[in-house]
């Protein structure tokens, strides 16, 4: 089993260690580092999916793919695009549609803030304004049905800008189960790491084949 997770805007890989090392369900763990992948590329949503999905592409065998916000975005459009390569997919306060107000409403928020803020993004302000705005096109719901694997879909309590999508998505897609995580806001791998392995390792030990040892490996 070879688990990829995939870390959203404003996290490093280093965000997924809490709940990695609190599961038990074993494989090989992957954690990309995004603003590495897009590093020498144009600065797009279409170019960061692109090395993505040649990143993905590398495995030879099926992946479980995990991802958070921008990574479970990434992580969708992989699975409807390459579902022969994905074993199963959970989406962490994915939406499967930009609201577009909301990133009009992050933006200006984004443009407020100073330089030394979006330090830890890997990527420089003007940089996460344009992967921002490439992104307001982006509309799965007419492609949600094609996804074929065993989908989990979580979203924290707490989290009121994802949580009706979540809902919504839950039910479009045909083989998935929703999970709202307690106490937890949008980012769930660092609110509630443990709830969030438990409901991991029990998706894992559903839908995923038997375990191996795992070994976790953080890609900078």
């Amino acid at each position: 089993m070879q688990q990829v997770f995939v870390h959203g805007l404003g996290q490093t890989p280093a965000s997924w260690q809490k709940t990695i090392a609190q599961m038990s369900c074993t494989g090989q763990t992957i954690c990309p580092d995004l603003a590495a992948l897009l590093s020498g590329r144009e600065v797009s949503y279409q170019s960061l999916y692109r090395a993505f999905a040649d990143s993905c592409n590398q495995a030879a065998q099926p992946i479980d793919l995990c991802g958070l916000s921008l990574g479970g975005v990434l992580a969708l459009q992989y699975a409807l695009e390459q579902p022969d390569k994905v074993g199963s997919l959970v989406l962490i306060a994915t939406p499967y549609r930009m609201p577009k107000r909301l990133l009009k409403l992050q933006n200006l928020l984004f443009r407020l803030l100073p330089e030394a803020a979006f330090a830890q993004m890997g990527w420089p302000k003007a940089a996460v304004l344009r992967l921002c705005a490439s992104m307001a096109a982006l509309d799965f719901s007419h492609s949600l049905q094609a996804v074929a694997c065993p989908v989990m879909v979580l979203c924290g309590a707490r989290d009121r800008a994802n949580k009706k999508a979540s809902w919504d998505m839950a039910g479009m897609l045909r083989n998935a189960e929703l999970h709202i995580i307690e106490g937890a806001g949008h980012e769930v791998n660092r609110d509630a790491p443990e709830k969030l392995a438990a409901a991991l390792d029990a998706f894992y030990q559903r839908s995923a084949p038997p375990a191996v040892e795992r070994e976790t490996r953080l890609i900078e």
